[in-house]
């Protein structure tokens, strides 16, 4: 990459890191996007799915055609990184490095424009609401495929603790389905001095709590990954009464769809055999916002072909992680591989949705190189080839 184009992109980065929008609020970082491809010439249909993008280029001699994708969202958390560039909208961040795909997939956008040398479709998607798992259902449900061709898709997420620059490609699952839940139990409120003329919604929420954990210990297969965690327990305003209601909120997280529906059965035994022991009344929701990220094995080996042609080292040896992606539903419509590419050393406080996280903005070659690749790459064969 020449440092010109450098420079123009670690401008364009550290401006969007600057102005961080939630998800299904990326009014502006839509406008930044579309005027950057004006900028650029290339044509693109906004309004996508809400804030999504498409821009295309396409050149005649192929039926060949590729989509890349790049999330623009950013997270509800206050930046704590004392640089020039950060946030500047109270309690909002790219704490997951989001503005740095967004200007990736710009990079590699500029690149291919200029580049004569392949024929066929490329199809730049920029989505919103990745962090909400709802920003690729929307653009899927908008005609995404339909009216935009793309026979395979591909995305990269930067990754801290791998060697800046490293391309991780994994032989299958990348990422788990990701889903909140949520459970409220109902009792009836009373005296804390008097608990027998109440029935204790904290009491049954404190054995639901260990109940659940049984589950992964005790219902799962030990070779099955899953993860079923709570993350808030709510319920009760002063010391001396017992209150109306407890709520549990988690997360659970999978890579088999039968394992997720056999845990999902099991919570839900387990929480209306706590509710009838205890007479409380539940409220309950499982939300299922993602699909494990599963690499087809053909997509896999082109981008490990795509990041020799950039020149970047390879790592095949990394095990899957339990976060999630909604760019799954992507690739549960095309073949395709979602990579991880190294974002240096993690340090304190470095790693993904932290307050001190910043993309590296020395990764930028690196990524825009992996994905002018892999669409040059894929426009050569069909997929499965």
């Amino acid at each position: 990459m020449d440092t010109e184009l450098l420079a123009t992109l670690t401008q364009w980065r550290r401006q969007l890191h600057a102005q961080p929008e939630l998800s299904e609020h990326e009014h502006g970082t839509a406008a930044f996007v579309q005027a950057r491809l004006t900028e650029l010439g290339i044509p693109f249909v906004a309004g996508i799915g809400g804030a999504g993008i498409v821009a295309t280029l396409s050149r005649p001699g192929s039926n060949r055609s590729v989509g890349l994708r790049a999330d623009i969202d950013a997270l509800p958390i206050a930046e704590e990184n004392d640089v020039p560039h950060a946030s500047r909208t109270p309690g909002v961040m790219h704490a997951c490095g989001h503005d740095g795909h967004t200007v990736s997939l710009l990079g590699a956008a500029a690149t291919l424009a200029h580049d004569q040398s392949w024929k066929g479709t490329v199809q730049f998607i920029f989505q919103p609401a990745e962090e909400n798992g709802v920003g690729a259902k929307a653009m899927l449900a908008d005609g995404l495929l339909e009216r935009f061709p793309m026979e395979r898709v591909f995305t990269f997420h930067n990754w801290p603790g791998l060697e800046a620059g490293t391309v991780a490609v994994h032989d299958g699952p990348v990422m788990a389905a990701g889903g909140r839940w949520s459970v409220t139990l109902h009792g009836l409120a009373g005296h804390a001095a008097i608990p027998h003329q109440t029935r204790d919604p904290i009491v049954a929420a404190g054995h639901l709590i260990v109940a659940l954990q049984t589950i992964v210990a005790r219902n799962v297969d030990p070779i099955d990954a899953v993860v079923l965690s709570i993350g808030q327990v709510s319920g009760g305003v002063v010391s001396n009464q017992i209150p109306p209601s407890v709520s549990l909120l988690g997360t659970l997280r999978t890579y088999r769809p039968e394992v997720r529906e056999a845990v999902i059965k099991r919570m839900r035994s387990i929480i209306s055999g706590i509710a009838e022991a205890y007479d409380m009344r539940t409220d309950v929701e499982i939300l299922s916002t993602g699909r494990a990220a599963i690499n087809t094995k053909a997509e896999g080996e082109l981008s490990v072909a795509a990041a020799g042609m950039a020149g970047l080292p390879v790592r095949r040896d990394l095990r899957p992680s339990t976060t999630g992606d909604d760019f799954s539903f992507l690739l549960q419509q095309r073949s395709g591989a979602y990579v991880w590419i190294g974002n240096g050393p993690a340090g304190p406080g470095g790693e993904l949705h932290n307050s001190r996280y910043d993309f590296n903005d020395a990764i930028l070659p690196a990524a825009v190189g992996w994905l002018t690749n892999v669409a040059r790459l894929a426009l050569t064969e069909a997929p499965g080839a």
